[in-house]
C-alpha cells in the first residue's frame, strides 16, 4: 500500500494506492460514504480488488479523514456533483485510462454523476446503498443518527477517524440533508447517460433507502444493469457481509472484462 497527498484546487487529498505487479489491470476507485474516509473501509479495497486482479484506490474526499478540512462555504444541492468533477480530476492526474467505481452510499452517488458526465475512462460502476432522491426512510434514519451523535459514543468514534473534523463530518451530511432546500435533490436525470454497464447492490434491511433506489438505478441508465438486494444486510453491506459482496462484485468486473478486449485489460 503506498499513500501520498494529491492537491486538487488548493486543497490536500489523501489517497490510498494498491498496485499489483501488472500496473496496466483496470483500477478500482472506492468512494466512501457522508461519514467515512479510507480506514474505515478496514481491507475490503484490498480483498475485492486481489480477487477481481485490479489495482486499487481508496481517497479521502476533502473534509473527510487525513484530507484539508471542508472550505468555509456552505454545501448546496449540488455538492455531489461537485465531488464527480474532483473524482474526475483525480483520474486525470494520476493518468487512470480503466476505472471501475465501487460507491458506497453518497460515493455510489458520486459514482454515478461521474460516469454520467466523464465516461471516457470509466468502464463500470458498482453502487451500494446510493441514492439518487430523498425519502422518507433516508430522513428518518438520519434523524436517528443525530439522536445517537448525541447521546452516545458516536462522535468520539468518527474522531478516531476524522479527528478535529468530526464535528463538520456529521453536521455537514445532518445539517444538508435534513434541510428543506435538499427535499428536492434529484440526480436521475444524469441516470440515461451511463452508458457502462451498472451493478446496483443494496441490503434487503437497508434503513436510509428503499428499493426505489435500486429499480431506478436499475432501470434509468442505458448501460446494462444488474440489481442484488443482500439478505438480512443493512446499510454497509460490504462490512456486514463481505463475502457475498466480493463475490457479486468481482463476477460482475470479470463480467466487465469480457465484454472488452481482454488484451487491453
Amino acid at each position: 500500500m503506498l499513500e501520498f497527498d494529491l492537491e486538487i484546487d488548493g486543497a490536500s487529498i489523501r489517497i490510498s494506492k494498491f498496485e499489483q505487479e501488472n500496473k496496466d489491470l483496470p483500477v478500482l476507485i472506492f468512494l466512501h460514504d457522508s461519514l467515512g474516509c479510507i480506514s474505515l473501509w478496514k481491507n475490503f479495497p484490498n480483498q475485492l480488488a486481489e480477487t477481481a486482479n485490479c489495482n486499487s484506490i481508496v481517497y479521502d474526499r476533502v473534509g473527510y479523514g487525513k484530507s484539508s478540512p471542508f472550505p468555509p462555504k456552505k454545501r448546496d444541492n449540488s455538492y455531489l456533483e461537485k465531488e464527480a468533477d474532483i473524482l474526475h480530476r483525480i483520474i486525470q492526474e494520476l493518468n487512470i485510462e480503466k476505472a471501475i467505481l465501487f460507491g458506497h452510499s453518497d460515493g455510489g452517488s458520486i459514482a454515478l454523476i461521474a460516469a454520467s458526465k466523464y465516461p471516457e475512462q470509466i468502464i463500470g460502476v458498482i453502487t451500494e446503498g446510493a441514492h439518487v432522491f430523498v425519502e422518507e426512510i433516508t430522513l428518518d434514519g438520519i434523524r436517528e443518527a443525530v439522536i445517537a451523535y448525541n447521546t452516545t459514543k458516536l462522535k468520539q468514534a468518527l474522531e478516531k477517524y476524522h479527528s478535529d473534523k468530526a464535528e463538520a463530518v456529521f453536521q455537514a451530511w445532518a445539517n444538508t440533508w435534513l434541510s428543506n432546500e435538499f427535499r428536492n435533490w434529484n440526480i436521475e436525470s444524469f441516470l440515461p447517460s451511463i452508458r457502462c454497464p451498472v451493478l446496483v447492490l443494496q441490503g434487503e434491511n437497508d434503513e436510509y433507502g428503499s428499493e426505489d433506489q435500486v429499480s431506478s438505478i436499475a432501470g434509468k441508465v442505458s448501460g446494462a444493469s444488474t440489481k442484488k438486494i443482500i439478505p438480512s444486510a443493512k446499510h454497509s453491506p460490504h462490512k456486514e457481509t463481505p463475502d457475498i459482496v466480493i463475490k457479486e462484485a468481482s463476477e460482475f468486473i470479470r463480467t466487465l472484462r469480457g465484454l472488452r478486449n481482454e488484451s487491453a485489460l
